[in-house]
């Protein structure tokens, strides 16, 4: 059995016996929840304000536990903190030490009216909001160095695709301008619930409210947040902005996948458009000729277990009853790898984007004559003939050339076009340019040069 005396504990007077070793183990969050050691600390510190606002303690005695604070934060910024037996979680162990620091007459008062409830509540929001503002930042760099690369490569035509066939051209640059929409998405999101999730739980109690009538907006505004939480049940059992946080890091690195696939199929020897830089490509232990994009891989197969973390946690989520309970301390790994994981896919991803190199070569010679096909029922179009007629039309000019063994729709003769449809003339040759088709495209979205330079300047004014 554990030496650690019940009475030790924040809950042992109620307890005479000793826990069971494996149950201490399996208790402890400190492992990992003291990260949130600042948040912790500085709850601590706004909330003995209010205590001393109520006159529950002096302002002798909140300058002391002030100092005892700072010397705590000092400790862990330093990597200086010991971690005893019985510091089951960063709540414990900084009100232990600021007993050993202070005094227990004085650090005994500091938790007057306050539970581990509402202080866990109140560290982790204090926590994901500076995470989340942090992510904020490296997702605008990532952005805006997508938007640049984008606006000096406005030049280079690459093939656009669906269902990985050929498509239609389109920019290099239009490519980038795609993954930078649902990027800048994101990060309109990531603001949504830094907003969202910046309210206060702290003077709740355990669940039924603070008893000594604390002032919870004081509270509120010393800790930046913007409002309460009304309800004191609420307060201590929500655990939404988790999952938000969580859902969002799922969606991002959706995205972040599809991305880093696009590029590894562009970088493979069969499309050769880019070229990764070695910071960002590892070899092969048996093959000396293989760049390996593991980067991009790796960006791929992480979107796997930020996932898993969101269903993991949903399901320990799902039916917990009213208030807080025990299974809420499963929020914090989950949360806190997902928020690691994506901090990291950003910061990889920014390195790869601005290091790559594109073939602009290899993009052009990559489009063929049948990716003009729209663009041949297009000048049938202009022509007054109806859409689903010139479609069909074109689609035979398309056959005709494959029959004849042609290499491309460009290839057929005047003779062969009047025999399709005597509504083509001479000009028809003049649909057969990739810089015309593609700046044809100049609505809103399009992929003609004034199109796309409208989305990046866009992208830039939200960010």
């Amino acid at each position: 059995m554990s030496n650690q005396p019940a009475e030790q504990k924040l809950w042992g007077g109620r307890f005479t016996g000793a826990t069971d070793p494996l149950m201490d183990l399996y208790n402890a969050s400190l492992p990992y929840d003291k990260k949130m050691y600042a948040q912790d600390l500085e709850g601590t510190r706004v909330y003995t304000m209010g205590l001393e606002k109520l006159g529950l303690i002096t302002s002798d005695e909140l300058s002391e536990i002030h100092r005892g604070l700072k010397v705590i934060y000092d400790e862990w910024k330093n990597n200086k903190f010991v971690e005893k037996p019985g510091d089951e979680d960063i709540h414990t162990a900084n009100e232990r030490r600021l007993g050993e620091i202070i005094g227990k007459n004085i650090s005994g008062k500091v938790h007057t009216g306050r539970s581990r409830n509402d202080q866990v509540a109140t560290d982790m929001r204090l926590y994901v909001r500076d995470e989340l503002k942090k992510l904020a930042g490296y997702l605008k760099s990532f952005i805006e160095t997508m938007i640049n690369r984008a606006e000096k490569e406005i030049d280079i035509l690459m093939p656009g695709y669906t269902h990985l066939q050929r498509a239609q051209p389109i920019r290099w640059s239009h490519w980038i301008s795609m993954y930078a929409t649902y990027f800048t998405e994101d990060y309109k999101r990531l603001l949504q619930i830094i907003e969202r999730l910046n309210v206060s739980p702290l003077g709740s109690g355990a669940l039924a409210g603070h008893p000594y009538g604390i002032d919870r907006e004081f509270l509120a505004h010393e800790l930046g947040f913007t409002g309460v939480i009304g309800n004191s049940l609420t307060a201590v059992s929500d655990r939404d902005f988790v999952v938000e946080t969580m859902f969002w890091s799922s969606l991002f690195m959706n995205h972040i996948s599809r991305f880093s696939e696009d590029l590894i199929i562009y970088s493979s020897g069969e499309f050769g458009f880019i070229k990764l830089a070695d910071a960002y490509s590892t070899g092969s232990s048996l093959m000396p000729q293989k760049k390996n994009p593991d980067s991009l891989e790796l960006l791929r197969g992480k979107s796997g277990r930020v996932f898993g973390s969101l269903a993991g946690f949903m399901m320990s989520l799902k039916s917990i009853p009213s208030t807080y309970n025990k299974d809420m301390q499963e929020d914090k790994e989950p949360l806190f790898d997902c928020m690691l994981t994506v901090e990291h896919s950003i910061l990889i991803a920014t390195g790869v984007i601005s290091t790559l190199t594109p073939d602009a070569k290899k993009m052009k010679e990559s489009l063929s004559m049948d990716m003009l096909a729209t663009d041949l029922a297009d000048y049938l179009v202009r022509k007054g003939v109806p859409f689903r007629e010139t479609h069909h039309i074109s689609g035979e000019c398309v056959r005709e050339a494959e029959v004849t063994g042609l290499s491309g729709i460009d290839q057929l003769t005047m003779d062969q076009f009047k025999k399709i449809d005597e509504r083509f003339e001479a000009d028809v040759f003049d649909t057969f340019n990739f810089e015309q088709s593609v700046e044809r495209r100049d609505a809103i979205g399009g992929t003609a040069k004034s199109a796309v330079l409208k989305q990046l300047d866009s992208l830039k004014k939200i960010l």
